[in-house]
């Protein structure tokens, strides 16, 4: 191990060791607090008022909201510096420290007040049942980014105050997340949701990157100056949206929570998006109330935000925060987890970690790579705060990752608390996913950590997935970056768009652009799942034949052979024995073909060139009858 690594290690340790003793000694502090209270009235408390909102049941979004001291985003006392709201929420076996956050009027996202009394928290229960809360709510001078159970002093009001809830039986079915439960890192190559023990596979979108450069949302960011011409309409999707679903102030949003719709009645299930870019390639999202202010939030356009990923939670798509970029990663603290930094991150967690499906990604393209370069690089000490700090600070511990860039070897250590990996490649026809994905999964290993790795931008930056018009049959990106990420045993897969074409990266407001790779990739999802096909318990095997295949297997039981385009040899799997079913599926339609067979096998089973469109990519599926 490395010097660096060394210190880093011991560092790392030391401050989650502390950290642990700080939230243990807050939560028993806050114990006893209620327990000397508890004969007190919520006026001999403090003068504040709870209301609870939201379905009470079990995996759903439940808010607090207390009325707090009145003050506005640019007070000369910073609410959200100066003020810190956290809840602990407790049942019989579990407890969740979780932070709040300054509400402006409480309804923002309506109104876009910057001015009120209101302060919420959000919770989403794990358990049915009685669960109870008492309220920690302090104030002093950047107390906010202070972990001291009993930093600052009392700000009244809501502080120490108490209650109980009861939660119910969920009541949601079908991609509803709230029916599936929150989706954990369970320490193995896929992630699995906690009520229906489902593991997931993803597809989806990674461009554009600044999908909330929205104008139908709040902020400065419109008309100041930053690359204005970037900010999006999303009209193309107007007529995705429907009667039923949310919008703000009259009939804004429909462009974006359309385009969302879109993507779900394709069959994705994932996008991704920067929430800061600021010094970057766009330089229109960030959550701040201007571009060059790091220390004041932007209430209602983060409530408007919040309506969007609330809509795509609803429709069962994953949420992928990519909370910087290469450009901006040294942007807060010269890149070091200070002020700028905690405040960004607790803001992220507080008003978006209730959220049932998402990771937080470190960085997009972090770590020192590039030649020229606007921020300071990110050190490996640094990569791996950012990660501890979110380990620590997310009540519900949700997927950390992190992208490259710089190549991933120094976050292979103990000290580190990422619990997986955001894969990019270079190759314009995709050609290096399938070993990038089986480099890292296997240098893992070799490391002993358990990582879920999933490619987030494959191919180049030049053109990656180019549009319909262009190449409507997208086989390089279906054979080499869909198949080849899956088949390697990556957990998903989220298509970047290039440059050179319209609707890019940062330019796309219609993704229909891309409709004919959304069937695709749609198709490879409905075959893992729609045939029940436990890919979580199978491990890449291309070498377990001759042939230039991709293999997915576990061992004398199930078998999927990708097949690549060109002429083929017949296939041949050793050491087998029993009755196997053989199926043939065809990735460009989605569909199996008449053709099946059930052989008996002593000692190694014989695959056949397919009897039609033999150049053409096929999937074979082979089961023991």
């Amino acid at each position: 191990m490395y010097p660096k690594a060394i210190f880093a290690f011991i560092k790392a340790t030391i401050l989650e060791f502390t950290v642990m003793i700080q939230k243990t000694l807050f939560i028993i502090c806050i114990s006893i607090l209620a327990f000397f209270n508890c004969g007190l009235s919520q006026n001999e408390i403090g003068n504040t008022s709870v209301t609870i909102t939201g379905e009470l049941k079990k995996w759903h979004k439940i808010t607090l909201t207390f009325e707090g001291p009145e003050t506005d985003e640019l007070h000369t006392f910073n609410p959200f510096l100066n003020y810190r709201l956290d809840v602990t929420f407790r049942n019989a076996t579990k407890t969740y420290l979780v932070p709040g956050y300054y509400a402006a009027d409480g309804n923002a996202a309506e109104t876009s007040a910057a001015n009120g009394n209101k302060w919420k928290v959000h919770f989403s229960p794990d358990q049915t049942g009685e669960w109870q809360y008492e309220v920690s709510f302090r104030t002093g001078s950047n107390v906010a980014v202070s972990v001291g159970p009993l930093a600052g002093q009392s700000a009244g009001y809501m502080d120490a105050l108490r209650g109980q809830f009861t939660i119910g039986k969920t009541d949601k079915q079908g991609s509803d997340f709230r029916g599936k439960g929150r989706l954990q890192f369970v320490e193995q190559p896929y992630l699995q949701f906690a009520e229906t023990n489902e593991f997931f596979l993803k597809a989806g979108v990674d461009a554009p990157e600044n999908l909330l450069a929205y104008s139908n949302f709040d902020g400065s960011f419109k008309t100041d100056g930053h690359k204005d011409h970037f900010v999006k309409n999303w009209e193309a999707h107007v007529r995705d949206w429907n009667d039923t679903d949310p919008s703000w102030q009259n009939g804004k949003g429909k462009g974006l929570i359309g385009a969302i719709n879109y993507l779900a009645d394709k069959g994705m299930n994932a996008f991704s998006f920067l929430t800061l870019n600021i010094a970057g390639d766009d330089q229109n999202v960030f959550p701040y109330v201007s571009y060059d202010n790091y220390q004041r939030l932007d209430v209602s356009k983060l409530d408007q935000w919040e309506i969007v990923f609330e809509h795509a939670d609803k429709l069962g798509l994953f949420l992928h925060f990519k909370t910087s970029e290469v450009e901006n990663q040294g942007l807060l603290d010269n890149g070091a987890l200070g002020l700028e930094r905690k405040l960004y991150y607790r803001e992220l967690i507080a008003r978006f970690g209730h959220h049932l499906a998402l990771n937080w990604n470190i960085g997009e393209e972090n770590g020192q790579w590039m030649k020229e370069h606007p921020t300071p690089w990110q050190t490996t000490t640094q990569r791996l705060e950012c990660a501890q700090y979110f380990y620590n600070h997310d009540p519900y511990h949700h997927h950390i990752v992190i992208h490259n860039g710089q190549p991933f070897y120094d976050l292979l250590g103990p000290a580190s608390k990422y619990t997986g990996l955001s894969i990019q490649t270079n190759r314009e026809d995709f050609g290096n996913v399938h070993n990038a994905v089986l480099k890292w999964r296997n240098t893992a290993k070799l490391a002993k950590k358990k990582w879920a790795n999933a490619v987030d931008e494959p191919g180049d930056h030049r053109f990656s997935l180019v549009p319909d018009k262009i190449n409507p049959e997208h086989n390089n990106a279906r054979q080499n970056a869909l198949w080849g990420a899956l088949m390697a045993g990556a957990w998903g897969i989220e298509w970047y768009f290039g440059y050179e074409h319209d609707h890019s990266d940062l330019t796309c407001e219609d993704w229909r652009s891309r409709d004919k790779m959304w069937d695709q990739s749609n198709y490879a999802l409905k075959f893992f799942t729609a045939n029940h096909i436990p890919f979580w318990a199978m491990e890449p095997m291309d070498d377990s034949t001759e042939n230039d295949d991709y293999v997915l297997g576990k061992e004398n039981d199930i078998y999927i052979i990708y097949q690549k385009m060109g002429s083929k040899q017949p296939t041949i799997l050793k050491n087998l024995s029993g009755h196997y079913r053989i199926q043939w599926f065809n990735p460009r339609t989605g569909k199996f073909v008449d053709k099946e067979q059930i052989n008996t096998v002593t000692d190694k089973l014989t695959i056949d060139v397919p009897a039609i469109e033999a150049d053409r990519d096929w999937v074979v599926l082979i089961r023991k009858n």
